[in-house]
């Protein structure tokens, strides 16, 4: 049978152009609503970074909400003849579909998680939350928010209703579905480069919006010999984040207990002096393989703080340090002292100059940690601070090779400032593993030969012949210790894997 212009026929084709009409406003309203995701996400630094951002924002969430009219919408309009119904039903589906993309929105902006089957513990707890604090006139308000918002839905359909053959002469949708498109293929043909190439700005953006599954093309792309997939794999292995948001820490509970008498200081200089003379002023023993790794002088003072490199700056600058919170807990004075700015977590055990001079130079219990500068340091070590005090002496030289000296032995192994706070540790009594708050290990009995930090984005893994670095695409410089002349050792991939495990073993990977 051969289907005249009949008056249903024309009604669904009218349902059906309107509803296309219906969904591109929902899509400008989503987008909006999308913003959420965009301005509480790190803005990528690079131009590539920010078009992929724009693109796949427009169209992912274009893509999602032309979806739901596709499954929802469209039926009704070949199914329903009642044009009230499907205008009414379908502006149901549009409130409540952009009501859970806010409702994502805020939850990733909490949480860091999207709405899945993962994420139901946290909802609901969330929702648990909501019920115990709210009263009746707060979910009611919700209620008649979300009636506010129906209105505004059936207002909409019934505006575009009235209009739509206005809509239908001005052939606007054409470049619009075009605009649409581009910024589809273009998101997604950008990701597989970015895949292929490891690219950061682009990669760190792909938990950003909910249900996005960007293109990859590895395999496609290793078999007619477009990438190097051993290649492609070693150098993955090499990224981390220049800051890692999401931490672990510690990485299990801290017990031990702790020599309360116990009086300790560990000196930082600030300034490029020499400290071998003090080795024989004082008696200090010397440990020659002390190396500053970090790239500055505010990493250097993170790392000696908290014994971690400065990729976990970011995440943990404002909670104290676990070593340093239990010596004060458990009755040992402790305190810091730096004229420079320190992170918010010690804020709490910081002392001035004047304050920090006088409590070293007594006779009693302690630990302290100072960043002086050549006069300070002179000051402090002209009195009687090392017979009653074990001291550690050591610089902020970024980068080099510093140097440590110490009232007691220490093992003659590599080491960084990550090293510091494990080993104060461990002087003080405590035997809880030190790889349950930090990435070094205690000098006084170390379990590991190498060592691994960042810098400026670079991995440095050093043992007691050499030190590497190796950017993120894989490229690796190799260093005599010695000589400190560049040489044409080739990389241990294994201990290398292993570095970089140990490095980010506190990231919590979402």
């Amino acid at each position: 049978m051969i289907l005249g212009d009949t008056p249903r026929r024309q009604r669904v084709t009218k349902l059906v152009s309107w509803g296309h009409w219906f969904a591109v406003s929902n899509i400008l309203i989503a987008i909006v609503i999308a913003s959420i995701y965009v301005f509480n996400s790190p803005i990528p630094d690079t131009g590539l970074g920010l078009l992929y951002l724009f693109s796949n924002w427009f169209s992912h969430i274009a893509f999602l909400t032309f979806m739901g009219f596709i499954l929802f919408v469209l039926p009704l309009c070949y199914l329903v003849p009642n044009v009230r119904v499907v205008k009414g039903l379908s502006s149901v589906y549009a409130a409540v579909g952009l009501a859970l993309l806010a409702f994502d929105a805020l939850l990733y902006n909490k949480h860091g998680l999207h709405l899945s089957l993962g994420s139901a513990e946290v909802i609901r707890s969330e929702t648990q939350n909501a019920m115990a604090n709210f009263s009746w006139q707060q979910w009611s308000f919700l209620g008649l928010l979300f009636l506010v918002w129906l209105s505004f839905q059936l207002m909409m359909a019934n505006a575009l209703w009235k209009r739509i053959e206005r809509f239908q002469k001005q052939r606007i949708g054409l470049p619009i579905l075009s605009f649409f498109v581009l910024c589809f293929v273009s998101s997604h043909g950008g990701h597989i480069w970015a895949d292929a190439n490891l690219y950061q700005p682009i990669i760190k953006q792909d938990d950003m919006f909910p249900l996005s599954y960007p293109a990859t093309a590895k395999t496609l792309m290793s078999k007619y010999g477009l990438l190097d997939y051993q290649s492609y794999q070693r150098r993955k292995e090499l990224q981390l984040d220049s800051q890692f948001n999401h931490v672990t820490y510690p990485a299990a509970p801290v017990y031990c207990g702790i020599d309360d008498k116990a009086s300790l200081v560990l000196l930082v200089g600030t300034e490029p002096s020499q400290l071998g003379h003090l080795s024989s002023a004082l008696g200090l023993k010397q440990h020659g393989l002390h190396f500053d790794v970090a790239a500055d002088q505010a990493s250097a003072r993170f790392s000696v703080l908290y014994g971690l490199p400065s990729l976990y700056q970011r995440a943990l600058q404002n909670q104290r340090p676990v070593p340093l919170d239990l010596a004060q807990k458990l009755g040992l004075p402790t305190f810091v002292y730096s004229a420079q700015s320190l992170p918010p977590g010690v804020q709490g055990l910081t002392k001035d100059w004047p304050s920090f001079f006088n409590a070293v130079s007594q006779d009693g219990p302690k630990l302290a940690i100072a960043f002086v500068n050549d006069e300070q340091m002179n000051l402090l070590l002209g009195g009687d601070l090392h017979k009653h005090s074990q001291l550690l002496v050591t610089q902020m030289r970024p980068n080099q090779r510093v140097g440590l000296l110490s009232s007691i032995g220490l093992a003659n192994n590599v080491s960084s400032h990550e090293d510091l706070l494990p080993t104060l540790m461990g002087l003080l009594g405590c035997n809880a593993p030190a790889n349950n708050y930090s990435t070094g290990q205690s000098l006084l009995d170390p379990q590991r030969s190498w060592l691994i930090s960042n810098n400026n984005g670079k991995l440095v893994l050093l043992d007691d012949q050499q030190r590497v670095e190796i950017d993120p695409q894989g490229n690796y410089k190799s260093f005599d210790l010695s000589s400190e002349e560049q040489n044409s050792n080739g990389l241990n991939m294994s201990r290398l894997s292993q570095a970089i495990k140990h490095l980010s073993r506190f990231a919590e990977h979402k």
